[in-house]
């Protein structure tokens, strides 16, 4: 199977303080990958060593192709107007504007917007579009629809799936569970440094357990009960409420979360 990215026995250090330690994991091509970790675990320094912006201590990163970067914090020169950056960013790159690209996010909207006039979301369009300009090959992108209203993220993620269909590699580092549950075909969660989880999230839920939350209401009111076991818990629940003369009006049930398994997972309930 092709990789774009390959890291073996990632290690990054600041100062005593071991950040990286010791990670190996890859990213197949053409997938979207998402990696998570709590604040602190390594996430942004593994993303940095990746992007080759950051120096790492020990091991070995591969990325196959060129690479296109959306970082979580960059900034412009206030007076630039978003069509002159586009053209700027065109021009470095040696590539024609990609206009559909453009219009996808919306950035003809802003073409004549300056820089210090932009919205958070805005920019972090604008941001993206600059990425995207050169064709890369593997596309990094730190928390894309941070900022974006509704509309702007489902865009966002209309562009993200397109790419995908385009034979792209996508790695995203997200806070966002709905969003990594949607686009994502495999995650890694990093707890303090170290790969913690690697997988679908199918196999994060299988793992740590699926949960289930039943709620029924009855003539009493509203009762939740907790469980990996629908049927068993069910018919408990029911024969007890026979008992007690207790009427069901309403029966719900629902399916834990992405972000319940990965927080399992980061707080160290997972079976490993």
């Amino acid at each position: 199977m092709n990789h774009a990215i390959e890291v073996t026995s990632l290690e990054k250090c600041y100062g005593a303080h071991k950040v990286l330690k010791g990670l190996t994991f890859s990213v197949r091509q053409g997938e979207i990958f998402a990696l998570l970790g709590a604040n602190g675990a390594g996430k942004t320094t593994t993303l940095e060593c990746l992007e080759g912006l950051r120096p790492y201590d020990s091991g070995c990163i591969v990325v196959s192709g060129k690479r296109g970067i959306q970082l979580q914090s960059a900034s412009l020169p206030g007076y630039l107007q978003c069509r002159e950056a586009v053209q700027l960013f065109a021009k470095w790159n040696h590539v024609p504007v990609d206009t559909a690209m453009l219009a996808a996010l919306g950035i003809p909207d802003l073409a004549k917007k300056r820089y210090n006039t932009l919205s958070t979301g805005q920019k972090r369009r604008l941001h993206l579009a600059l990425a995207l300009l050169g064709h890369p090959d593997t596309i990094f992108l730190d928390e894309p629809t941070a900022g974006l209203d509704i509309e702007g993220r489902a865009a966002l993620h209309r562009q993200i799936r397109q790419l995908k269909q385009q034979g792209k590699t996508i790695l995203l580092a997200s806070h966002d569970m709905t969003e990594v549950e949607s686009l994502c075909d495999r995650l890694a969660i990093l707890v303090q440094g170290t790969l913690a989880f690697l997988g679908t999230p199918t196999e994060l839920r299988n793992q740590v357990g699926r949960r289930y939350t039943l709620s029924l209401q009855t003539t009493q009111g509203t009762e939740t009960y907790a469980t990996e076991n629908i049927g068993d818990t069910l018919l408990t629940v029911l024969t007890q409420y026979r008992a007690e003369g207790k009427q069901v009006l309403d029966l719900q049930v629902s399916q834990g979360s992405l972000e319940e398994y990965f927080l399992q997972i980061v707080k160290g309930e997972g079976s490993q």
